[in-house]
Formats: C-alpha cells, structure tokens, sequence
C-alpha cells in the first residue's frame, strides 16, 4: 500500500521492497526498480526513483492521468515482486561470489539456472543472453552457507588435483630417464666388432682363423 499520496505541489506514491525481494542486497532492489522501470509507460520511467528500500513513484500534479497510469502497473507488479528472477551481478551480490565461481559453479551443476534473458543493451544494436536464477533457489543457498561449502569442496579438489598433477609429472620423468637409459644400452651393444678395443690386434696375429 501507498505511504504518500498527493500533495499540491506533485503526486506521489511510495513503495516498500521487502527483505525477502531485495534479499539484503542493493544491486538487487536496483534491479528490481529497473524492472519496473521496463514495465510502466516510457515517459514515466524516469519518475520512478529508489531510496534505500523504496520505490518512490513522483509527477506533477498536472500529471495525474499518466501518474495514476504508472501506479497502477507498479503496484500490479509488486504483488508478485518476490518472485522475480535473479540475475548475475543480483546474484553474485546477494552470495557474495566472484564471477569466475558463478560460472564454475554454474557449469558443474552447483549452481542451478531457471533458463536464460536475452536484452538489448541500452543505445545499441547488440543482445546479450545470460543466465537467470529462482530466487527461492538463491534465498536457500543463502540461507544454508552453500558457499562456504563449494569453497571448501574447491579448495580440496584443487590440493587433489595439483598432488596429482605432481605424481604425473614425477613418472613421466621416471619413464623418459628409463627410456634414454635403455636406449644408450642398446646403442652400446650394437656397436660394430671392429670397434672394440685390441679387435684389431686380433685379426692381424690371425689369433681368430
């Protein structure tokens, strides 16, 4: 419901974001107050504004029809303002991650998608699809340290996986010093019979005839 209503210099109306929508996070609220911004008439978006955890609706009074327009699809939407999907930099925000662990975990399955947005960037001719999550999904993550968890299932595979690495490294080298060593003993026995020291001296006394 509406804190403010009009005044006799402009209309206002304000609404209030819910811990559960902006799910502690800033980038969020201001994602969902861009949201709401692509949903009402493009003249009114500019008077949407956010302060802390409100959404601050504001025209002139000689605007009443297009303000009593724009009320009435904000508040259409904030009835289902929870549920809107979370996108990256929501999400990396509200989990405190780095991009680099939203995209790892994403692509082993840690971090579940709920499908993918196309947009079009503001002045240009180019989209850009990215991935969107359940915000119920998020709020859980969140709620149960999961990423704690992951950091510390990373931090092990990665110990694992340099041990391993090392172990490989030191057989390959055992292998190719094994190799060279059997090589130069097969060089050595192939070596031709006049080669041999004092053969020679054999032949010529006749000593092998």
């Amino acid at each position: 419901m509406p804190k403010h209503e009009k005044n006799d210099v402009e209309l206002i109306r304000t609404w209030t974001l819910s811990a559960a929508a902006t799910m502690g996070s800033a980038v969020r609220a201001k994602g969902i107050l861009q949201e709401l911004q692509s949903r009402v008439p493009a003249a009114s978006k500019k008077s949407l504004a956010l302060d802390g955890s409100d959404i601050i609706l504001a025209m002139p009074a000689s605007e009443k029809s297009a303000f009593n327009a724009a009320a009435a699809v904000i508040a259409k939407a904030m009835e289902d303002v929870e549920t809107l999907p979370v996108i990256p930099r929501e999400i990396q925000d509200i989990l405190t991650i780095k991009v680099g662990e939203r995209h790892r975990w994403l692509a082993d399955g840690r971090l579940p998608s709920a499908g993918t947005r196309t947009v079009r960037l503001n002045g240009r001719a180019r989209r850009i699809t990215f991935h969107i999550f359940d915000p119920k999904v998020v709020e859980d993550l969140l709620d149960r340290g999961a990423v704690d968890e992951w950091r510390e299932e990373d931090a092990v595979a990665k110990a694992e996986n340099r041990r391993k690495a090392a172990y490989q490294a030191k057989l390959t080298r055992s292998l190719k010093k094994a190799a060279k060593t059997k090589r130069a003993s097969e060089e050595k026995s192939d070596e031709p019979a006049s080669k041999l020291r004092g053969w020679e001296e054999f032949d010529i006394d006749g000593l092998l005839r």
